[in-house]
């Protein structure tokens, strides 16, 4: 999201001593006001669409378009003041010292919790812990605006693009491949940074933040070879849109109850998201009953004209933009080109009105528009929830239950903490503690590098980068080599860092650098022991030569881990966490870098040599398969019997395209011509899970359907249900899931139409299978 052109940078010194000379936040309607007190936008006892009609029809045009920016003047002779509507916290509150953002942490409170990245907390499959995370976050933010340190309380995150490509930069930002994950994450981020409950359904009217669901739709590339964001277009089917790239937008808007969206660079079948009426207005606010406010990325304006060519004036731009149900432009576009806009008669005010009209109701649901916010419900959210003990275990927390074990050989790891008599750590991530963070991060409240938490179990720890920056283009492999030959076990921490991927960056291969590898092989020959290798990496890596390695005992992932991530990594090595966590994404071989990044086809086409994409559609080899991941404990599963395995959805027929003659079809209806009272039709499912181990251990239970017959662009398998299990040594339990057909037995067909087809669909967990039959 980052800004093309310098007009955001300001002097930094002026806005801190700013925020610095004020304890307390910004706010409208302030009693000791002798004018505003009195304005009917003014009064909380009014319904918020009529205090938001008197704001708006106060001010003057050159107001109303003032306020489309996201940096909001303010309007002095009605007591507003300025607004930012730009924050992130994608996992954690960041602060950007050197952009205009909402949030700053130069005041009393310089340091927010940095929770692992969300590649990771993905891994964990914990809707719970996600919403905890979340929760954390909104109190931490409205901790910091109540102190005085903020201008906005909007913030753009979560990003729940699918990684659809392992090579694209910003993958380690989003939940996974997955639509169910990804869109369940995104139900429980949201409901817990705006301050819902988990269940969701008891906001209400008051925001303790507000989440913005980003980047609609179909953005999955940055920069690769040439092709950038601001200008691809996303040639994407009916059928792809409808079960891959919008699920996770619906499920935001509908079940999550998001307060904002953000409209993405790239277009979409030729028309920019951003300008898009049928995406913005028609789906989003129509269909999906989507309540709040629409904003560009930043620049997403400008470049509608001025790059890919889609309006022919700055003014078209603006008109196509607001027009489609944009509201607030990231950036100087529409406060530069409105104006002429209307005068032009591009564009009528009542577009701009409509716009005004979302933005300040969510900044009235935020509380800013009732007298001083501390005053009001959030407002008693102090300084010391900020990087509070219970934050920070939370952090610590996160990061054990995802880091994924991806291999074990000869029972390796974990090490015993009595027996363990000296370590070698090697490597350019072992102790660098701006690794661990990831990317849109804000200063922690602390850090641990692995370094340091190995060395809470190890005092005889001798440590060397083995190479010059985590790149590696200069390896020092000698005196590496002589530190390993010194010690009892090594433990090498290496893999990717926000130079080779990132914003703005997608990488061009999946391997490791030859250096760095080549480093790694050398080391693990000349040690005493087999190697624990581990890897800090947002996107999946093809190590396919450490897999095989048989000088290579253990590989642990472990994403970006956050500030926590160093001591989670240690509590794992030397037994004091069982490792749960299950891989989000298909990790791929390098051979996969042949298919263009470009090409957003999710399905195979066999006869081209294309292999489709994630572990859904695609057809190719695996390093690793999404879902897996290894444990300290042995767990066996079995589904219980049912009482009824057979599903009937006896219902008239109404399509032309109910019996399809082509043989691998199968008859089906849309899911849209089935009652309410058939959908809503619950199928349950018990699995029993026992630890076989002689550790208790938290670990996913990942619950998946695929048909009885394959091909015809159905999913190889998906995902429908997970849940995250604690089980004690030796410990059985019975888990239950609960199914539904329109939702869980569904497929999308060419048209874009979610159907269900008759006949047997198999449900399993891991290599076990029970069938479900539906009669049509």
């Amino acid at each position: 999201m980052k800004l093309k052109y310098p007009f955001v940078l300001i002097h930094i010194s002026t806005v801190v001593f700013i925020l610095a000379e004020s304890s307390r936040p910004p706010f409208a309607c302030d009693s000791s006001h002798p004018l505003t007190k009195s304005y009917p936008f003014c009064k909380p006892t009014l319904p918020i669409n009529q205090r938001v009609q008197d704001l708006i029809s106060r001010l003057t045009l050159d107001e109303k378009i003032s306020q489309l920016a996201n940096s909001a003047p303010p309007i002095p002779r009605l007591g507003i003041p300025e607004y930012e509507w730009w924050s992130e916290a994608l996992h954690g509150v960041a602060y950007f010292p050197t952009l205009h953002t909402g949030m700053s942490l130069n005041g009393t409170i310089q340091s927010a919790t940095s929770f692992p990245q969300v590649i990771l907390t993905a891994a964990s499959f914990d809707v719970h812990l996600w919403y905890r995370i979340g929760q954390a976050v909104g109190r931490e933010a409205r901790a910091i605006y109540n102190a005085g340190q903020a201008t906005g309380m909007t913030f753009w995150a979560p990003n729940i693009n699918i990684f659809r490509d392992p090579r694209w930069g910003r993958g380690q930002e989003t939940p996974g491949e997955d639509p169910v994950v990804t869109g369940k994450y995104a139900v429980s981020f949201v409901r817990g940074i705006q301050g819902d409950t988990f269940e969701g359904g008891k906001l209400g009217h008051h925001l303790q933040a507000s989440a913005c669901c980003k980047h609609f739709t179909a953005y999955d590339l940055d920069n690769w070879k040439g092709v950038n964001r601001f200008v691809f277009n996303a040639k994407v089917s009916l059928q792809d849109l409808a079960d891959t790239y919008m699920p996770p937008f619906r499920s935001c808007i509908e079940e999550g109850k998001a307060s904002g969206i953000m409209c993405a660079y790239n277009r979409v079948n030729g028309v920019p998201n951003c300008a898009d009426y049928n995406l913005l207005s028609k789906t989003a606010r129509a269909q999906w009953g989507f309540n709040g406010y629409i904003t560009s990325d930043c620049d997403a304006v400008s470049i509608i004209h001025e790059e890919q060519g889609y309006a022919k004036l700055p003014e078209d731009a603006v008109a196509d933009v607001l027009k489609a149900g944009m509201d607030v432009n990231c950036g100087n576009y529409l406060k530069n080109y409105t104006k002429s806009a209307v005068v032009k008669r591009k564009l009528p005010i009542s577009e701009i009105d409509r716009a005004l009209h979302n933005l300040f109701s969510v900044r009235m649901r935020l509380g800013l528009f009732d007298g001083n916010p501390l005053q009001q419900p959030f407002g008693k959210i102090g300084p010391d929830q900020v990087c509070s003990q219970e934050h920070q275990n939370l952090a610590l927390e996160a990061a054990r239950s995802s880091i994924v074990l991806l291999k074990n050989n000869y029972r390796l790891l974990p090490f015993s903490k009595a027996k363990t008599a000296s370590l070698a750590v090697i490597g350019p991530n072992a102790n660098s503690a701006k690794t661990l963070l990831g990317n849109y991060a804000g200063p922690p409240c602390k850090t641990v590098t692995p370094l340091q938490g190995l060395q809470r179990y190890v005092k005889d720890i001798t440590y060397h980068p083995g190479c010059n920056a985590v790149n590696c283009s200069y390896a020092l492999t000698d005196q590496a080599v002589k530190v390993a030959k010194g010690a009892e076990y090594v433990v090498l921490v290496m893999g990717l860092d926000q130079t080779q991927e990132r914003e703005e960056l997608d990488r061009v291969d999946l391997v490791l650098s030859p250096k760095q590898q080549n480093l790694i092989s050398i080391v693990a020959r000349a040690a005493k022991n087999p190697v624990v290798l581990v890897l800090l990496s947002g996107g999946p890596v093809d190590i396919s030569f450490a897999k095989y390695d048989k000088h290579i005992g253990s590989i642990l992932w472990a994403g970006y881990p956050g500030e926590a991530g160093g001591l989670a990594l240690a509590e794992i090595i030397f037994g004091d966490h069982n490792p749960g966590g299950r891989l989000p994404v298909t990790w791929y071989p390098q051979s996969f870098v042949k298919v263009p990044m470009t090409d957003m086809r999710m399905r195979p086409e066999p006869s081209s040599g294309y292999p489709g994409r994630t572990y859904r559609f695609y057809q190719g080899q695996k390093v690793f398969e999404f879902g897996y991941g290894l444990s300290y404990s042995n767990y066996s599963y079995e589904f219980l019997p049912v009482a009824q395995n057979t599903v009937y959805l006896n219902h008239p027929v109404k399509s032309p395209k109910a019996e399809l003659e082509n043989s691998n079809a199968l008859k089906h209806i849309p899911v849209s011509e089935i009652g309410t009272e058939l959908c809503n039709k619950r199928i349950p499912v018990t699995v029993r899970a026992q630890n076989h181990g002689d550790m208790a251990g938290r670990h996913p239970l990942l619950l998946f359907v695929r048909s009885a017959k394959a091909g015809n662009g159905r999913p190889e398998k998906q995902l429908v249900a997970f849940q995250s299990v604690i089980l004690n040594a030796g410990e059985r339990a019975d888990v239950e899931f609960e199914l539904s057909p329109c939702e869980h037995l569904s497929t999308a067909n060419e048209d874009g139409l979610m159907v269900i087809e008759e006949g047997s669909h198999f449900l399993s967990i891991e290599d076990k299978e029970s069938e479900i039959t539906v009669i049509l």
